[in-house]
């Protein structure tokens, strides 16, 4: 998504109503950390001497760990040929899981350490969403919650709960998401704009004039032109024109004089103030997607999204009003 620009599709599997608790993993399963951040160390370098370099132990105890390691796991990590190391095929694979791993726990100890008492919440946003919408608001939400820190994070890609380390996202599209749940935040209304320049040379009167023109397009709503002159009674074969990933990108290139570009309104509200943009048509179109808050299926009550939550959801039901 960009936003809005790209649905973002949240997956997950399906959850059972009854809470599991996880089987334990044998402890000859789980290596101490000291082999461990010794082995991503010398994955990611590819050598044991710039892996003991940064870790401030000798290249001799670097090797020691490495070793401790493939006898726990029972599987070589690297392959050793004279002065050189290089990863196994096993050692490959194992280095992403690892990496990614201690990310994560480098990522929550970090949060811990910066707000040990309100909570974090890590959100994944629509990147002009965010910056247009939801980040000139923030600080009215921590005004209201001073202890809570929220962390964002952009996506324009599809992503999986149970892998990517977000409490919560930002999703522009349909329902519903299999194991996630999530409360409708808004609708949108999308006009047609271009640079009050455009139109010296392009006169418009009606939809139709507007077909040969230069359009511009989101990688994310590739048929919202079509939906746009089907609604206003207009038909109309393939349409071509620049194609962006962002709504900030295509605002900034309709604002240039590039084109026309299909737009949200209330993301676009301060350019039509200003007069950087302008309406070719008083012919909205509301989008047949809407904006959703989504989280992991039994996460709700975490009380650092339920505060937002119930905060998000009263700013949008404001701007409707």
């Amino acid at each position: 998504m960009d936003d809005e620009d790209s649905p973002m599709l949240i997956e997950g599997r399906q959850m059972s109503k009854s809470v599991r608790q996880p089987m334990a993993i044998p402890r000859r399963f789980l290596p101490s950390m000291s082999l461990l951040t010794a082995f991503e160390a010398a994955a990611r370098h590819q050598s044991f001497t710039i892996a003991a370099q940064e870790l401030a132990i000798t290249q001799s105890a670097v090797s020691r760990q490495i070793r401790l390691l493939e006898e726990q796991i029972g599987c070589q990590l690297f392959v050793r040929d004279k002065q050189t190391v290089r990863l196994s095929e096993a050692g490959a694979a194992y280095a992403r899981e690892i990496g990614e791993a201690l990310r994560r726990i480098g990522t929550a100890s970090l949060n811990l350490h910066a707000n040990p008492h309100g909570g974090t919440l890590n959100l994944a946003i629509l990147p002009t969403f965010g910056t247009r919408w939801l980040a000139p608001r923030l600080p009215r939400f921590f005004e209201l919650h001073q202890g809570i820190t929220v962390n964002l994070s952009t996506r324009l890609t599809a992503f999986d709960f149970e892998s990517d380390p977000f409490d919560a996202a930002i999703h522009f599209g349909d329902r519903p998401w299999a194991g996630s749940e999530g409360v409708e935040l808004m609708g949108e209304m999308v006009l047609p704009v271009g640079a009050p320049s455009f139109f010296n040379t392009h006169p418009v009167k009606s939809a139709a004039d507007l077909v040969e023109l230069p359009l511009l397009h989101l990688a994310s709503r590739p048929d919202h032109w079509e939906r746009w002159f089907s609604r206003h009674g207009t038909t109309v074969g393939r349409l071509r024109g620049m194609l962006f990933d962002q709504f900030a990108t295509a605002a900034q290139a309709a604002g240039s004089g590039l084109g026309l570009a299909l737009l949200p309104t209330f993301l676009i509200a301060a350019d039509l103030d200003r007069g950087d943009l302008v309406p070719a048509l008083n012919a909205p179109m509301e989008s047949p997607e809407r904006y959703f808050l989504v989280w992991p299926a039994g996460r709700g009550q975490h009380g650092p999204l339920a505060h937002f939550r119930e905060w998000i959801v009263d700013e949008a039901q404001a701007l409707g009003r």
